[in-house]
């Protein structure tokens, strides 16, 4: 008998899906509302036929084979051709086909996502643009975290990525992998990009989740470009950052899927494998002396990673580092990381003056009132952390870091 799977761990496969469906997808239409379509009518298809029939052994080609089934019919009726098979003869077998993969194209199919980052990043989309689509179509985040980020309406960041597919297909842009000149003009956003996508699958509390594949999908990326781009120091410090940081990943949330501190993490827990392959990539991008904000930040990570207990961090060292992040890319959020640093270097009060002048730009950041109320706590401030963990407790994007909070707030 075929074991059930439950909805939401379905709901998490096409999740960590999408970025391949989605591009490959848009390979063989070459349009970005079609592909987008099509996936959604290919996750109907799983929703409906995977909790009878079980999960596909490759559910990335077979959302692939459905979506472009569906596309299929939908081009052949509006253009009043002969119409497909019914649906369920399109569909019939398809999640019996392991080696579907191998029959779509191969070397398309391993370089769809590099492609469609590409056609994402195009110099005609204002950067903004640019970003957001790409969150939007690679990482399938809904409109409204991503107006979430850019801190702005919802309504006006479904106008900014309509706006984006609209240029794209007024403006003739070809979906295919743009050559040498370009992929360097483009190298910049396309690794943003990638680190976007990393992010979204870092946030997930489970490791094992489909979501939490993202970070491998990211990583492979970044490999990949760096094939490309063998002597980028910046992509070098990025494939770093996202080593050392995904090392962490068994360590970062307790069973109940909250966040655990890092000082307060199982280092054990860590993989010395990607930390010492990370430790390695950071020596050989310094040899470019060229530093920037990735390779930057992987020094950081790898401060952490070096220290095998809380206490041996190079607290010196990390505010360094963050005062050099600050002068590559200025950011409230990186100061209030470096206020951390501050912390353990000179105590809670001097961390307190630093960030104070971050709270207009960061009232809206659940971490800013996070770190704030943690500096006030061990002020002896009560009264005041009490509010600052109630404001960060409001703006919490998980249960779980609102329970962590509340624990703080449980501690005064």
């Amino acid at each position: 008998m075929t074991r059930t799977p439950d909805p939401s761990w379905i709901e998490a496969r096409l999740t960590g899906a999408r970025p391949q469906v989605v591009a490959a997808l848009l390979r063989y239409f070459r349009d970005l509302d079609l592909a987008e379509e099509a996936f959604q009518e290919a996750c109907l298809r799983a929703l409906k036929n995977w909790p009878e029939k079980g999960p596909p052994r490759d559910a990335a080609a077979w959302l692939i084979m459905v979506g472009r089934n569906a596309a299929l019919d939908y081009v052949r009726r509006q253009r009043r051709l002969t119409q497909l098979p019914p649906d369920d003869a399109a569909f019939e077998g398809a999640a019996d086909q392991p080696d579907m993969a191998e029959r779509l194209d191969a070397a398309d199919y391993r370089d769809d996502i590099l492609r469609l980052l590409f056609v994402c990043c195009h110099p005609d989309l204002p950067g903004t643009q640019q970003i957001a689509l790409a969150l939007r179509i690679v990482s399938g985040l809904p409109v409204s975290r991503i107006a979430a980020a850019f801190l702005i309406k919802e309504k006006a960041m479904e106008q900014r990525i309509t706006r984006a597919k609209a240029r794209i297909a007024n403006a003739d842009i070809p979906f295919d992998t743009p050559g040498p000149a370009e992929r360097a003009e483009r190298l910049a956003t396309v690794t943003a990009m990638v680190y976007l996508v990393f992010n979204e699958g870092y946030t997930d509390a489970n490791p094992a989740s489909e979501r939490a594949s993202l970070c491998d999908e990211a990583i492979r990326l970044a490999r990949l470009l760096l094939r490309m781009f063998p002597a980028e120091p910046e992509l070098i410090g990025l494939l770093a950052l996202m080593l050392i940081q995904h090392s962490r990943q068994n360590a970062r949330f307790d069973k109940d899927g909250a966040p655990i501190l890092l000082e307060d993490q199982d280092r054990k827990q860590w993989s010395r494998r990607m930390i010492a392959e990370a430790l390695v990539m950071i020596d050989k991008a310094m040899l470019h002396h060229r530093p920037g904000p990735y390779q930057i930040q992987a020094a950081i990570a790898a401060i952490h990673a070096r220290a095998s207990r809380p206490e041996d961090t190079d607290w010196a060292e990390v505010e360094a580092l963050y005062r050099a992040l600050e002068h590559h890319v200025p950011s409230p959020v990186i100061t209030l990381n470096r206020a951390v640093a501050v912390s353990k270097l000179h105590g809670a009060q001097a961390a307190l003056d630093v960030i104070e002048p971050l709270a207009a730009p960061l009232d809206g950041y659940f971490y800013f009132h996070g770190v704030r109320g943690t500096f006030l706590r061990d002020l002896a401030r009560n009264d005041e952390a009490s509010d600052a963990f109630g404001r960060a407790i409001a703006l919490a994007n998980t249960p779980a870091e609102a329970g962590h909070i509340r624990q703080l707030l449980d501690g005064l």
